[in-house]
């Protein structure tokens, strides 16, 4: 989007949260809902506008939702400079996995009136949303980095399941790629993912590092520990895919360019998010399943994705805001968003939903995931910097996976930057010993 294009939205946005807040004597209370969650998606967007017109039956309370930007960076951009000049609408945000520790001097402390509330979702999703001891945000819809597989392949080739390592996986991907390009499909490829140079290779990136006892990149006790010989491997093991099991247009796709590949039914192997998983019209539908990204010397990393619902400080309307929190996170509103779309729900207990289960099997290995601590990115205590962070960081793993720096020359020039960005120390050399994955 263009510099104009973002000023003019930005003009829109904010007209559209300003007439929320007026109204008429008499008239119900208008809440605002800024929506940055997959918002353009069709199933989605549908269910809210039903959920949010159940909530003013049940309440009385109007609720005018606006769509935020489509990237997650103009999001971000735009969110932030709402709050930090005080707007008083919107009042009700849904906010990244990475942005509490971002926002936290925006948002209102929900522990006090929704603490009870927050119990019943995955404790790890909860922990994401605390900063500095307040409960910023609850937990709205969960996703978690998964290993998309070809089913029929994987029988077709004589695998009894998916890959557990990520040597497994690059095994299982050349040889079904083999058999495949043999069988005339030129253009198959063994396994596609997130490599271009935006918070998707963060997530990917981390996953790689963080199995084989790399790291978090920041250590939740403040110290840079990056640059270490496990993260070195995981990275240059990347880098060996490309061209060889990935395509080498890998190192520019994101989300919607591995789906695309995967949608007709051009690779074997895919890492992507849940939410994408019921993918009606497609050439794998009915041929595919997923499972835990594979794992490393550490066992495995995977890296947490949700998004959660967030209250302003600046809000006219606090009580009203809350309660459409409270409505939106409640269990029997979620498990008619699990029926009706693909976002995973945030209660552990609406996994063993048995009409769930027949329409979304891979709830199990998900609940395993978000039970056993889904990946966190350091985003609480690196705060407001993370953004840099997470640049510096993709920046540095792009320049190896595209051949432009090698692996160790990158991490000791990203500890570096790093050291510079945050103020933070780097981790003495005997503590690289990186911190274990789950």
């Amino acid at each position: 989007m263009h510099a104009l294009q973002r000023t003019r939205l930005a003009a829109a946005l904010i007209l559209a949260f300003e007439a929320c807040g007026q109204r008429g004597p008499g008239e119900p209370v208008t809440v605002a809902l800024l929506d940055t969650g997959p918002a353009r998606n069709r199933e989605y967007s549908d269910w809210t506008i039903k959920a949010l017109e159940g909530f003013t039956r049940e309440t009385g309370i109007a609720v005018e939702r606006v769509l935020g930007p489509e990237s997650s960076n103009e999001q971000l951009a735009f969110v932030s400079r709402l709050l930090e000049g005080g707007a008083t609408t919107p009042d009700v945000y849904i906010i990244d996995a990475i942005w509490p520790g971002i926002l936290v001097e925006h948002l209102l402390d929900l522990r006090p009136r929704l603490g009870a509330e927050a119990e019943r979702h995955f404790p790890a999703l909860v922990a994401n949303n605390v900063v500095h001891g307040r409960l910023v945000a609850i937990p709205y819809h969960a996703n978690v980095g998964v290993l998309f597989f070809r089913t029929d392949l994987l029988r077709e080739y004589g695998y009894p399941g998916p890959p557990r390592t990520w040597q497994e996986l690059a095994s299982m991907a050349a040889a079904i790629q083999k058999g495949e390009r043999a069988k005339g499909d030129e253009g198959f490829w063994g396994y596609v993912w997130q490599g271009a140079p935006y918070e998707g290779l963060t997530c990917n990136a981390l996953e790689w590092q963080a199995s084989d006892g790399g790291g978090l990149i920041v250590e939740d006790d403040g110290t840079i520990s990056v640059n270490n010989p496990r993260a070195v491997q995981a990275w240059e093991r990347a880098a060996s895919w490309v061209g060889t099991i990935s395509p080498p247009e890998v190192v520019g796709y994101r989300e919607s360019d591995a789906q695309e590949v995967w949608r007709a039914g051009r690779a074997a192997f895919m890492r992507s998010w849940p939410f994408l998983a019921q993918d009606a019209g497609s050439r794998v539908q009915g041929r595919f399943d997923l499972t835990f990204v594979p794992g490393g010397a550490d066992g495995h990393a995977m890296v947490l994705g949700e998004n959660a619902l967030a209250v302003s400080r600046y809000s006219a309307h606090v009580d009203e805001a809350v309660a459409l929190v409270k409505y939106l996170s409640r269990r029997d509103v979620q498990i008619e968003r699990a029926r009706a779309t693909s976002l995973p729900p945030t209660v552990p207990d609406l996994y063993d939903d048995p009409e769930l289960l027949r329409t979304s099997p891979y709830y199990t290995p998900l609940k395993k995931a978000f039970l056993g601590g889904a990946l966190s990115r350091p985003s609480s205590v690196t705060g407001p910097k993370y953004g840099e962070v997470s640049r510096a960081y993709f920046r540095a793993v792009h320049s190896v996976i595209t051949r432009q720096q090698r692996a160790g020359e990158a991490a000791a020039a990203l500890e570096r930057e790093l050291v510079w960005i945050t103020g933070l120390p780097a981790a003495p050399v005997r503590a690289r010993r990186a911190t274990p994955a789950h």
